[in-house]
């Protein structure tokens, strides 16, 4: 019987990606409040090397979150993501960072469905449109180690399958950007959204 990918199994495959490590070092050093490294940079990581490909294969962009709600202002999250864009501007990839506890301000408007407020970074990647992209990574306090995040597991992401998680986000979101992953990884299995949940 097949042994069922596991967390060093992730871990082995987007460590492979050396944007991966960079940021993940760069990011402990920041200090962010309850922060990861998440969803498209990690998932697409294990596609790649899955497939034998480079391992920064089509990815867009590298997700770092975190949570602060001490204070919710745009000017405050501003300040961060400037710090962090001074910490990673060498590193010739985007770094979107983004704090959690500021989503259901402006997700409806841009989205168009309610966003419920976030009480951790964890339940942004739960939240997350498949569940293949359920999954995260940090850092140890220490830094000799790393903390994942994977509230789905693994087996979705090691068998290509893209299943989605109606929970949050719109059928548009999920469709449009399964549609991306799809042409640029042709091993993906897309499953449907189910008529019955297309929004909260």
């Amino acid at each position: 019987m097949t042994e069922r990918p596991g967390e060093q199994q992730f871990l082995d495959a987007v460590l492979q990606n050396p944007r991966v490590g960079d940021v993940l070092a760069r990011a402990r050093s920041l200090e962010l409040p309850d922060w990861y490294l998440a969803a498209g940079c990690l998932f697409q990581t294990v596609w790649n090397v899955l497939d034998g490909r480079d391992p920064t294969y089509g990815i867009n962009d590298y997700d770092l979150i975190y949570h602060d709600d001490s204070d919710l202002s745009w000017g405050a999250e501003d300040v961060v993501i400037r710090r962090c864009a001074e910490a990673f501007d060498d590193l010739g990839v985007d770094v979107e960072v983004r704090n959690q506890a500021r989503v259901h301000l402006w997700y409806e408007d841009h989205f168009g469905v309610p966003y419920p407020a976030l009480r951790s970074s964890a339940e942004a990647v739960d939240r997350y449109a498949a569940h293949a992209c359920r999954v995260a990574v940090r850092t140890t306090a220490s830094g000799d180690g790393h903390e994942v995040y994977a509230p789905s597991r693994f087996d979705d992401l090691f068998t290509f399958v893209v299943r989605p998680n109606p929970v949050v986000a719109p059928r548009a979101v999920y469709e449009t950007k399964s549609a991306r992953w799809a042409a640029l990884w042709p091993r993906l299995t897309v499953l449907p959204w189910p008529d019955d949940a297309d929004a909260p």
